[in-house]
């Protein structure tokens, strides 16, 4: 997981629409940036749904929400449509970023061991600096937890 108090790693991915977006053009503004295992998966759904809910309050408080994993451009839209997700998701299937992140990590599931991405969501000040750090959340806790950071 990477520190609090240091600059968070600038990328560039594309959307579910694949529009590319860079983590410096949200300078100005709070990120909530996580990341997550898999598309239409039933954490991962629970915790996107949690910031579609939760999402007016959220801009309110200054912020944007972008979510990140490994899934194709073509699953996030497929995703962002049928939960009606207002917000933008990222692909990553290359991992650069995961990588980057420190979330892509070996991971016991039932006594096998795999590489996955390890649930985890930074806060992100308007100048780029990682101000909160939470790794192996709870997918259907996360969201309230990260609005309650913002207040």
């Amino acid at each position: 997981m990477l520190e609090i108090g240091t600059k968070a790693p600038d990328f560039t991915l594309p959307d579910q629409d694949g529009v590319e977006h860079s983590l410096s053009d949200y300078r100005g503004q709070r990120v909530i940036l996580y990341f997550y295992p898999k598309d239409n998966t039933s954490g991962c759904t629970k915790q996107a749904c949690g910031f579609a809910e939760r999402y007016p309050q959220i801009q309110e408080n200054g912020a944007v929400v972008l979510g990140v994993s490994k899934d194709s451009v073509q699953s996030h839209k497929n995703f962002k449509e049928k939960f009606n997700l207002p917000f933008t998701l990222l692909a990553d299937p290359e991992k650069e970023v995961l990588q980057l992140y420190d979330v892509w990590k070996e991971k016991k599931n039932y006594g096998k061991v795999s590489m996955g991405v390890v649930r985890t969501t930074y806060l992100i000040d308007e100048n780029g600096v990682i101000v909160r750090a939470f790794d192996k959340v709870k997918a259907a806790e996360n969201p309230a937890q990260m609005l309650g950071e913002l207040a």
